[in-house]
C-alpha cells in the first residue's frame, strides 16, 4: 500500500489477494454480473447497468449504479467499468465521488494458478481531500474493510461449485388488477400502513434513509401463526413503479434474501388496460442453516419448498389486499 503524507495529491494504492478454489472463469462471472452482487455482497443492496456497449473485440464498457450499505446510512454512487474476459480484468471508476473522496478506482484482476484455481487481486486507487488526515484515515480503513469483506464473501460464494444452483433459486408471484398504477405503487410503497391493511402484518416501522430510500422493520406472522421479525433496506422507483429490497435479518436458514414489488401495464383479453402486479424473491440458502432448521437430514430441496411456499403465501396476500384497495378505488366503492 502506498499512502501519501496528509496534504499530499498523490493517489493511495492498495492491493490485496486471495486465493479462490474455482476456476477463474467462474470467478470472472460472478464479478462482471453486478446485477447478481447483492447476493454475495452483504453491503450490496442493489445494482443495475445503466449502458453497456462493446468497444472491441469482447471488451465491454459499462455504466452501472450501485446502492449499498454503510452503516445504517445507504449510499449510492455510479462508475464506469470495462471488462474485459481475455485479460481477466474488470476495471471501474466512481463517476461522480462525494467527499472526502476525490477520487475512487481501481481493477479486479482474476489470474490463474497452476492448479486450475484462481488468484483474485483487487486493487483500489484513491483520493482524498488533501489536509484532512482524519478523513483519509476513515476511507482508507473503509477501503481496506470492504476489500477483506467483499473478497473473502466471493471467494465463499465462487468456492460453492456445482452446489450453487443447489442453494440459490428465484420465484414469483404475479396478480392483474383492473385499477391504476399508481394506487398499487401507492399501497406497496406505503409499509407504514400495512398493520392497518393487512392481516398478516402485525407492526412496521418506516424510517427514510434518503430519496427513495426506506429501511422497514416489520413483524408479520408466517402461514403456521408464527411471529416473524424482519428488517430490509427498500429502494423505491417511482418512474418505474418498481420497489426493490434487501433483508437484512435472516433467519439462519438463508444467507441472502433479495426482491422486488414491479409493476407493468398488460392488456386483457378485452383489451381493456390493466396492471399486473408481481412480487420476485431471490434467496440463497445457508447449508448449515437448513440442517438446523428443517433437520439434519433435510435437503435444500425441502427448504425451497418451505420459503416458497411461506413467502408466495405472504406475497399474494399483500398483493391480493392491493388488489381490492385499487379496484375499489377505480369504482369509488
Amino acid at each position: 500500500m502506498t499512502r501519501p503524507e496528509p496534504g499530499s495529491t498523490a493517489d493511495v494504492t492498495v492491493d490485496r489477494t486471495v486465493g479462490i478454489d474455482a476456476p477463474p472463469g467462474a470467478v470472472y462471472r460472478l464479478i462482471a454480473d453486478i446485477t447478481g452482487w447483492p447476493q454475495i455482497f452483504a453491503s450490496i443492496v442493489h445494482a443495475e447497468v445503466v449502458e453497456d456497449r462493446l468497444v472491441g473485440r469482447a471488451v465491454r464498457e459499462q455504466t452501472v449504479r450501485v446502492w449499498a450499505l454503510a452503516g445504517e446510512r445507504v449510499e449510492s454512487w455510479t462508475s464506469r467499468r470495462i471488462l474485459d474476459p481475455s485479460a481477466g480484468e474488470v476495471c471501474f471508476e466512481q463517476i461522480v465521488t462525494a467527499e472526502p473522496v476525490l477520487r475512487m478506482g481501481g481493477r479486479w484482476r482474476i489470474e490463474p494458478t497452476d492448479d486450475g484455481a484462481t488468484r483474485l487481486v483487487l486493487s483500489h486507487r484513491y483520493r482524498t481531500v488533501p489536509g484532512d488526515a482524519a478523513a483519509a484515515g476513515r476511507v482508507a480503513e473503509a477501503v481496506a474493510d470492504n476489500s477483506a469483506t467483499s473478497m473473502a464473501a466471493l471467494r465463499n460464494h465462487a468456492e460453492l461449485g456445482e452446489r450453487h444452483d443447489a442453494l440459490q433459486f428465484a420465484f414469483r408471484t404475479a396478480v392483474d388488477i383492473d385499477g391504476s398504477t399508481e394506487d398499487v405503487y401507492a399501497y406497496l410503497q406505503q409499509a407504514e400502513r400495512w398493520p392497518e391493511r393487512l392481516p398478516h402484518i402485525v407492526r412496521t416501522r418506516v424510517t427514510g434513509a434518503g430519496e427513495g430510500l426506506a429501511h422497514l422493520d416489520m413483524d408479520s406472522r408466517t402461514p403456521d401463526g408464527r411471529l416473524h421479525h424482519t428488517v430490509s433496506v427498500r429502494v423505491c422507483f417511482p418512474d418505474r413503479h418498481t420497489i426493490v429490497f434487501k433483508q437484512r435479518r435472516l433467519p439462519v436458514v438463508m444467507s441472502a434474501h433479495t426482491g422486488r414489488w414491479q409493476l407493468a401495464e398488460v392488456r386483457a383479453a378485452s383489451g381493456a388496460p390493466r396492471v399486473r402486479a408481481t412480487a420476485w424473491h431471490t434467496i440463497t440458502l445457508d447449508p448449515e442453516g437448513v440442517r438446523g432448521t428443517y433437520g439434519v437430514e433435510a435437503t435444500t430441496a425441502e427448504a425451497r419448498r418451505h420459503l416458497r411456499a411461506a413467502l408466495s403465501t405472504n406475497s399474494g396476500a399483500t398483493l391480493s389486499h392491493a388488489k381490492q384497495y385499487a379496484e375499489a378505488a377505480r369504482t369509488g366503492a
